[in-house]
């Protein structure tokens, strides 16, 4: 049953492919983790918003993450619509730091399964650009990837079991659910992208417009096609189940590390719209009636 009694949280963590095959967090039996309440489902302006779990974490500082499990997604609504109930809800809750994770396809040929990204950048050839909360504010994206919540991923992903990791790269967002032919990730390797997926936007955009920090840590499940060799379903399948305990104690790693009073530019990174009604004719007004 829908609720609109929304718990308040400082984290929000959208969960991917990476943690799909867990009861995260409580699988890492963690004792400094509190499971607080999960399925959660709350009413939105947009519909029911995708069950959400609620647990605490000691780390640095206490904290309450609200996380949901592979982006929110809800069956029968498109990807992007679920986005926006999902960021509806994680503005009501007063979420100042959201954290992604997620597998990815390479397409920089020095990439391989099992190593780490997390982008710096992103180029958007979705369809989901039109995805928002409301028409009250324009998001600048500059600086889209919260440099404190990056520099905190980066240092939670070292002297992991997995793989490399990379501080640093471009991710190209495409709609899916097909992985993209070859011709298209010889494009994405053209214009400068290092991983290919599916997710990163809308949520950075509506990161942005709800003035929350946004970062994510991605783990290189498959080569992209036509990058080094044909991709394996048997790897994709050991990264999926055998990975999934290294790559959840990463990711809780980063939530019991994030500095929640970190100081950063994200939230000045969105400015009122211009386009209101009682701006139209004030041009002339603020010339004092000059023509």
């Amino acid at each position: 049953m829908a609720s609109n009694a929304i718990p308040q949280a400082t984290i929000g963590l959208i969960g991917g492919s990476g943690t799909f095959s867990l009861q995260f967090p409580e699988d890492l039996a963690d004792a400094g983790v509190k499971a607080l309440a999960e399925g959660l489902v709350f009413e939105t302006p947009f519909g029911k918003s995708p069950p959400l779990k609620l647990f605490s974490v000691e780390g640095t500082q206490a904290r309450r993450v609200l996380a949901a499990r592979m982006h929110g997604r809800i069956p029968g609504v498109s990807w992007g619509e679920a986005s926006r109930r999902l960021f509806w809800v994680f503005r009501e809750a007063g979420v100042r730091k959201v954290v992604a994770e997620g597998g990815v396809g390479s397409v920089n040929h020095l990439l391989d399964p099992r190593d780490i990204v997390i982008p710096t950048d992103y180029l958007d050839l979705s369809m989901r650009k039109d995805i928002s909360l409301g028409e009250e504010y324009l998001a600048v994206m500059r600086q889209p990837i919260c440099p404190s919540l990056h520099t905190t991923l980066v240092e939670a992903a070292r002297n992991n079991p997995l793989g490399r990791v990379f501080p640093r790269g471009v991710y190209v967002a495409t709609d899916g659910r097909h992985f993209e032919s070859p011709a298209e990730v010889a494009l994405f390797r053209q214009w400068g992208a290092d991983v290919v997926g599916q997710t990163l936007c809308p949520e950075v955009y509506l990161a942005r417009e709800i003035g929350a920090c946004y970062a994510g840590l991605y783990l290189v499940v498959n080569y992209g096609e036509g990058v080094v060799k044909p991709w394996e379903h048997q790897t994709l399948q050991d990264i999926f189940f055998e990975d999934a305990l290294p790559w959840g104690k990463v990711i809780l790693r980063a939530l019991e590390t994030i500095d929640l009073a970190a100081e950063c530019a994200c939230h000045t990174l969105r400015k009122p719209t211009l386009l209101r009604p009682e701006n139209v004719g004030l041009a002339k007004r603020r010339r004092g009636g000059r023509v």
